[in-house]
């Protein structure tokens, strides 16, 4: 795949609505770190993934293009030509799941099999098989570039705290915080780590937060939604203490 240049990132609508997905993932973040809610985040971000081959052509896009419209193909719709179309959900998920699978083995390596890897690790995380999740994110941080890596990184982080891996998560996002990317920026993976921290140092996500208040203006309301969420500073109440 022909790397992007800076200008092209910028501009590139795949980036863009990468960029929105992770932000919302961001501005629900508790909600999914919870057992059996986890997955709604990461298929939030992973049905980005499915505008990436209108941007680009070739062999392992077109294939890659192939596995991911199989989830708009409809249900026990009746035969249509030029229309793939499935007698139960059941079969279609198998049939995503077997291209997907294909890319991912034929294309190891390459973009397009990071992003295969990912959403097969987005479908397990839906179905509650965060193993299998943790294995194809593994797997898409290592095949693919920074930019399909930081989406990884950010779906794995909260399936490790799950499975109590929490000091590894953090430091997934702590990365993130410090080389940020195209599809993942510094302000997205800050709110991401302070969610992430915040039931055990408060503190410093309170730290983390406070700079970003003035952002544009979903930052700032996923940030002032996470200061609500944390408990009060200690120093706010000494001072109240204090004053009495």
């Amino acid at each position: 795949m022909d790397r992007l240049t800076r200008k092209e990132l910028k501009t590139d609508k795949f980036a863009i609505e990468v960029g929105h997905g992770v932000e919302y993932v961001s501005e629900h973040k508790q909600q999914f770190a919870r057992w059996g809610t986890i997955a709604a985040g990461v298929v939030a971000v992973a049905a980005i993934i499915y505008g990436f081959t209108s941007y680009r052509s070739g062999v392992r896009q077109d294939a890659l293009s192939a596995a991911l419209q199989i989830q708009e193909a409809p249900v026990g719709a009746p035969p249509a030509p030029d229309i793939q179309s499935y007698p139960t959900p059941e079969a279609k998920a198998e049939a995503e799941k077997k291209a997907l699978t294909e890319v991912a083995s034929k294309y190891s390596g390459s973009d397009e099999g990071a992003v295969a890897k990912y959403y097969l690790g987005s479908k397990a995380a839906e179905k509650g098989d965060f193993a299998g999740a943790e294995k194809y994110f593994r797997d898409a941080i290592s095949d693919g570039d920074k930019n399909y890596g930081s989406l990884a990184k950010l779906s794995l982080a909260p399936i490790l705290q799950s499975q109590g891996k929490a000091s590894e998560g953090e430091q997934l996002l702590r990365s993130l915080v410090d080389s940020p990317t195209a599809f993942v920026s510094k302000e997205q993976a800050t709110i991401a780590l302070a969610r992430y921290i915040a039931p055990s140092k408060p503190a410093e996500a309170r730290k983390l937060l406070d700079p970003l208040k003035s952002e544009r203006n979903t930052i700032s309301r996923a940030v002032l939604t996470a200061l609500s969420e944390l408990p009060p500073a200690p120093a706010a109440a000494s001072s109240t203490q204090s004053k009495k």
